[in-house]
């Protein structure tokens, strides 16, 4: 039987794409569409372990579909689409079939992420022309969030703003900590709707959620990815009076503040020298001063909010690191454990250097388990898309 399905994450200016088998989790053809918009506009495919690279003349999204569908593997044709979407609002709790009125919808949602956003709606509709035969769905960022409880979705203003725009927290990774709780829970042994867990995804984009029951009960990002942890590029929290006095005293405009918070902040505006947790790793190795800050301020924020999320669960039964950052990097896991004793928690020093290889608890006897869990977003949402297109 046929279970393949082409995954599409479009952005504002790249396209990551795999064909992946929904039942088995098989991928051999994956690869990325890059500056998108420009003259450089490139996209590269690995297809069974062969890679290339080539330009995308006109540096269109549907230019680079149509490459992606040029490369297909023979014989294994996707039997739908699958759409990583960011935002979805309210409306989108599950994954969604798209027709003319989820797109109108999709569309609607878009003033709570315009970045993200736009790009999700331009990647849609060239995936649409492209393969028009085909069902597509929509995996929304936000859905595995959507049982977070008022207490902490509301935020603290006027709300009229909730009831007339929605202005609310969303949280968002939901689909890598949808296939991360339900691996956790099944390396501890448990049912994934009884396992309470600390989950943090570490990236370029990083953010933390509490899990019970099988869903999201806190998160770190709000309406938007930019709100909670120190990121790559982004700033995480901070004080709301900084923007003010960045509009009112520095004359900023609007997308000048969004461009220093989204794209000049994080690791890259703490250290002033990358944004790449590995080169920061290596400068504050040789005495980097602004590397060895921006590694201080995103370990002691991150352990300082998994303490703060611990407080939606009623024990512990992991705490689990995804992501990049928290797949492959055993100083940020074992810095951040240190810093949450009083959890209970502790690092085995040799298992964290294997990167939860050889098993993926690492933690010390006698402490809650610590899991490294790699990731699957693709693979969630093929599934996904294969269950309700079936259905």
């Amino acid at each position: 039987m046929n279970n393949w399905i082409l995954v599409l994450n479009a952005g504002s200016s790249s396209l990551k794409f795999a064909l992946v088998d929904a039942v088995s989790g098989d991928s051999n053809f994956d690869g990325l569409a890059e500056r998108l918009g420009s003259p450089q506009a490139v996209i590269k495919i690995k297809n069974d372990g062969v890679k290339t690279e080539s330009a995308i003349s006109d540096g269109s999204m549907a230019s680079a579909i149509a490459k992606v569908i040029e490369a297909l593997p023979e014989g294994a044709k996707p039997v739908a689409i699958g759409h990583r979407v960011v935002q979805g609002g309210e409306k989108f709790r599950v994954p969604t079939l798209i027709d003319a009125a989820a797109l109108e919808e999709i569309a609607a949602c878009s003033h709570l992420a315009p970045l993200h956003s736009a790009a999700n709606l331009a990647g849609i509709e060239a995936a649409q022309a492209a393969f028009p035969e085909l069902p597509q769905v929509a995996v929304f960022d936000t859905s595995f969030h959507a049982q977070l409880p008022e207490k902490v979705f509301q935020y603290a203003i006027p709300q009229e703003l909730y009831r007339e725009h929605s202005i609310r927290r969303y949280g968002m990774h939901g689909t890598s900590y949808e296939f991360v709780s339900q691996e956790a829970a099944r390396v501890l042994g448990k049912d994934v709707k009884e396992a309470q867990l600390l989950v943090a995804h570490l990236g370029n984009g990083c953010s933390a959620s509490a899990i019970r029951d099988g869903h999201s009960v806190d998160t770190t990002m709000g309406m938007t990815p930019l709100e909670g942890l120190v990121m790559g590029t982004r700033s995480g929290d901070v004080d709301p009076g900084i923007i003010l006095w960045m509009a009112q005293q520095q004359g900023m405009s609007g997308d000048e503040i969004s461009d220093v918070l989204n794209k000049k902040s994080g690791l890259l505006g703490l250290s002033e020298l990358t944004n790449d947790c590995r080169g920061i790793e290596e400068a504050a190795a040789e005495g980097h001063k602004g590397a060895l800050l921006a590694l201080d301020v995103f370990i002691f924020r991150l352990a300082r909010t998994l303490a703060a999320l611990s407080a939606s669960l009623d024990h512990i039964d992991g705490l689990v690191f995804t992501g990049g950052i928290g797949e492959n990097s055993d100083l940020v896991r074992r810095r951040v454990v240190e810093q949450l004793r009083i959890l209970g928690l502790k690092v085995n020093d040799q298992a964290n250097a294997d990167r939860g290889r050889s098993h993926p608890n690492i933690a010390a006897e006698g402490s809650p388990a610590i899991l490294v869990i790699n990731t699957n977003e693709e693979f969630m949402i093929a599934k996904h898309t294969l269950k309700l297109t079936q259905a």
